[in-house]
């Protein structure tokens, strides 16, 4: 198979496992929130690593684009309703991971553990404060309704609720990369 054959099959792979991903998930009861944690992260990491940043970061747009015309493939839907959504920072933070993962990861050919977990994690926080951002914008600001949410409390029901399950997906992401890169690229 081709170079570019190959990268195009494995980005529409992404592209669909991240719409899988969406819908393997648990939900977290945080307060009057619930909190989800999903797949999604495993999968937009695994595809920077494995497509590198632009591929990856193409890949993984290319779901929310899916998405956001309409196709049912995010955890509760799909629509352009979804920009309006306070969480919808954490579908945008997903092609950021994706990138941030494949520039970190190198080339993966000479890639160690601990750069591959470096760039896992670097592409979570990256998610993260994506998600955080446009959180905070939206609820504060867009869609001002008498309550805001503090910074304080934006961090514990946004990030620390989730950050360690998330980082141990990471980690599973980093082991399952250098297992099946070398299968990848035969």
């Amino acid at each position: 198979m081709k170079k570019e054959t190959g990268s195009l099959v494995l980005c529409g792979l992404f592209t669909a496992l991240m719409a899988v991903g969406a819908f393997i998930h648990i939900m977290l009861p945080v307060g009057p929130f619930q909190v989800t944690v999903s797949l999604q992260i495993f999968f937009a990491i695994l595809a920077g690593l494995f497509l590198g940043s632009r591929h990856g970061f193409l890949s993984v747009l290319a779901y929310l684009v899916l998405g956001l015309a309409g196709v049912p493939i995010f955890a509760h839907g799909g629509g352009l309703g979804y920009l309006l959504k306070p969480t919808f920072g954490f579908l945008l933070g997903f092609p950021c991971a994706a990138w941030v993962a494949g520039v970190l990861g190198g080339d993966n050919r000479k890639t160690g553990l601990q750069q591959l977990l470096a760039a896992a994690f670097g592409g979570e926080m990256i998610y993260y404060f994506t998600g955080l951002v446009y959180y905070s914008i939206m609820f504060n600001v867009v869609l001002q309704n008498g309550e805001g949410i503090g910074f304080i409390r934006l961090l514990e029901v946004w990030f620390f609720s989730t950050v360690i399950p998330d980082g141990i997906i990471c980690v599973l992401a980093a082991l399952v990369y250098r297992k099946l890169a070398p299968l990848v690229r035969r």
